[in-house]
């Protein structure tokens, strides 16, 4: 890991250190089964021949991807969840290469367009 890097985090809440489940492995927990539910609801939805039932299904993902949005924001807040910084040289990279992507798609008229 490059130690450059640097990780975007919450100060840390403390939770004791037992054997038993405490609230970060619980959280974390949900947050592994809401990011499982939300997968399997995905594909649900591109499979699904009647529309009652993809409305139904699409109703449940929302609510499921909410749940595990909120569920990340928690964890995160309390700093059990962290991010690295993206390095600005590797964005702009990416947001270039992409950029060349988009203007080889025919609505973009092969290079007509530009993305701010």
């Amino acid at each position: 890991m490059n130690q450059n890097q640097q990780k975007i985090q919450n100060p840390e809440s403390q939770v004791p250190k037992t054997p038993q489940m405490n609230d970060r492995d619980f959280i974390n927990d949900l947050l592994t089964t809401e990011k499982y539910m939300t997968s399997a609801y995905s594909m649900a939805l591109h499979e699904a021949s009647h529309e009652g039932l993809y409305q139904d299904v699409m109703q449940i993902f929302t609510e499921t991807q909410q749940c595990q949005r909120d569920l990340y924001d928690l964890m995160f807040r309390k700093g059990w969840y962290s991010i690295e910084a993206a390095d600005q040289q590797k964005l702009q990279q990416s947001y270039q290469q992409f950029q060349g992507y988009t203007n080889q798609l025919p609505q973009h008229g092969g290079g007509n367009t530009t993305m701010q």
